[in-house]
């Protein structure tokens, strides 16, 4: 699998999971434009390419307007001469619960993740059918779009309707050659070095030791490069069958995601009157109950802190 020749976008790339993406881009050949709100974070992300061998340039913006998408995609084609991938992952974080979360919050997360990823892609698929390029577009979900997550009514919305997206515009893109796929990663992060039930496998990531197999395994928990790969790998020409899907990863793991589908149904003559539910329905739904968030095994004693 080689990306010689190819020209890459990845949206807020100067650090963590984003730069990991841009730079395993580079590895597999592909010219990058990386994409920071922050002027000397965005850089030392091309710095990080180019003084490898790589082929960078840098976009300093703010994600969510139609002008900074525009400006992504003519960087690319002035200093490359084309656009064939591009990778949504610039994001922000406003937790709170239901009843303190602000408009704010709500809209600041909206913005960048929802509408970033929209005009962004919008942008690059616009110039991907104009130029017959058989693009792709890899827009990174989460686990928490696809089972909710306690204080993240914002981010658990934005990456639902990011996939929703993604299978939108795998119809829509699909006559044109163009792939559309949502990745769903579990690596550590800046939030995920927060949380104690992670200490151990974090410790090791900034130690540049191996995680314990309990988190690489069990849990598929790993670092931004393992996540990485799966990103070059649906930005490449062996991947020009894959569209319209979620896949997830994350350490020893990879997992494809279901779209969603009944799990049961039930049929009554003259429909489900006020009366016919209170008859039936707490039976169906003791037998039936979907569960919501993510349940973690007990963490064994020697990897608790």
């Amino acid at each position: 699998m080689s990306l010689e020749g190819k020209v890459a976008i990845v949206t807020g790339s100067g650090r963590g999971l984003g730069l990991a993406y841009a730079q395993e881009l580079a590895r597999q050949g592909a010219a990058v434009v990386v994409n920071d709100v922050d002027e000397s974070t965005a850089a030392e992300a091309a710095a990080s390419i180019t003084d490898a061998g790589g082929r960078a340039t840098a976009v300093v913006a703010p994600v969510g307007s139609a002008e900074t998408a525009d400006r992504l995609v003519q960087a690319a084609v002035e200093t490359f001469g084309r656009l064939d991938i591009l990778v949504t992952n610039a994001g922000v974080l406003r937790d709170k619960v239901l009843w303190k979360m602000s408009d704010d919050d709500f809209d600041t997360v909206v913005n960048v993740h929802l509408r970033g990823t929209f005009t962004c892609v919008r942008a690059a698929a616009t110039y991907m059918r104009e130029h017959e390029i058989a693009g792709r577009i890899i827009c990174i979900g989460s686990p928490a779009g696809q089972r909710g997550n306690f204080g993240q009514t914002n981010y658990s919305g934005v990456k639902a309707a990011i996939v929703g997206m993604v299978r939108t515009w795998s119809m829509e893109l699909r006559k044109a050659g163009i792939t559309a796929n949502a990745v769903i990663p579990v690596a550590a992060t800046a939030m995920t070095a927060t949380m104690p039930y992670f200490a151990a496998a974090v410790e090791a990531d900034a130690a540049g030791e191996a995680m314990p197999p309990f988190f690489r395994h069990d849990l598929g928990f790993g670092t931004a490069d393992d996540v990485a790969g799966l990103v070059a790998y649906l930005a490449s020409d062996a991947a020009a069958a894959v569209t319209g899907q979620a896949v997830g990863v994350g350490g020893d793991r990879l997992q494809i995601w279901s779209h969603p589908e009944p799990v049961f149904s039930a049929y009554r003559e003259g429909g489900w009157s006020v009366s016919a539910l209170d008859e039936a329905f707490g039976d169906i739904i003791d037998a039936h109950r979907q569960s919501v968030g993510e349940t973690f095994p007990p963490l064994p004693e020697e990897l608790q802190r």
